[in-house]
């Protein structure tokens, strides 16, 4: 651990003010730096070596020492830590981090077999969890399409529940393009799409590498991404529901290639 010297830093020291800065998204796209709060978080994020420095109190370096055995920490005031962090009961440690964008064409490079394409969605719960499902189900790279929320989020980094740090994350603003560069890697393009006309449940060539592409939960993809896709995909809806939202989609349709693809392995 390299603990930096000095008194226990407050919420006027200037490094703490710098961080917290980065609850906007406006300094996170300047400094290309992030917030990361909670031991699993920083845990995920000191493995992935992106960690800049860590805040922490007295309590929680005692308690999380065996965790912050190789990060910087700065020591700082339960009002410093809580000013750093969003949640109602913060848990003592902070990490500032760079960003991990990857472009696309390095993303595509390594030849993914499973993708998640969120395009324009807003809801940064909705992005963490995507995040975590994608990584759950193996897919590679998750590519934020469009006019979607930043990935780096607080709300979105909590809710990724670390799977930030374990896949490749691509910025696209030209969801389209994107879409025709990964086809023209060979992945197949589908569309989770509520009145979509292929059957998730009858379809029986998920086994190919796949994008799926995923639409903001309030007005579901946009007319160009459908007709960009091969195929649009309903999940079928056998009770009451109206629908499924968009986490739940995606995990569905992530799940079923996933299961795919492992049994044409």
């Amino acid at each position: 651990m390299i603990r930096q010297p000095g008194a226990v830093f407050t919420t006027r020291t200037p490094r703490v003010v710098a961080a917290r800065r980065l609850q906007r998204r406006r300094d996170r796209d300047e400094t290309g730096r992030f917030l990361a709060e909670g031991p699993q978080a920083v845990r995920e994020a000191l493995a992935a070596g992106v960690a800049v420095e860590v805040f922490c109190t007295a309590d929680a370096l005692t308690r999380h020492a065996a965790l912050l055995e190789t990060a910087r920490v700065s020591v700082v005031d339960d009002e410093a830590l809580a000013a750093l962090t969003e949640t109602v009961q913060p848990q003592g440690v902070v990490a500032v981090c760079a960003q991990r964008d990857v472009p696309l064409a390095d993303a595509l490079a390594r030849k993914p077999r499973l993708v998640a394409v969120c395009a324009d969605i807003r809801d940064p719960g909705n992005a963490g969890t995507v995040l975590r499902t994608a990584d759950a189900a193996g897919a590679s790279v998750v590519v934020f399409a469009g006019d979607s929320v930043d990935p780096y989020n607080g709300k979105a980094v909590r809710s990724s529940a670390g799977s930030l740090f374990h896949v490749d994350v691509v910025r696209a603003r030209a969801a389209v393009a994107a879409v025709d560069a990964m086809r023209r890697h060979g992945l197949r393009i589908l569309a989770a799409d509520g009145y979509g006309e292929s059957d998730l449940f009858e379809m029986s060539d998920l086994d190919r590498p796949t994008a799926w592409l995923f639409g903001s939960e309030a007005h579901g993809l946009a007319q160009p991404l459908k007709d960009a896709a091969d195929a649009r995909v309903r999940v079928p809806v056998l009770g009451g529901a109206e629908s499924l939202n968009l986490a739940a989609a995606a995990a569905v349709c992530l799940y079923a290639s996933a299961k795919a693809l492992k049994e044409s392995m």
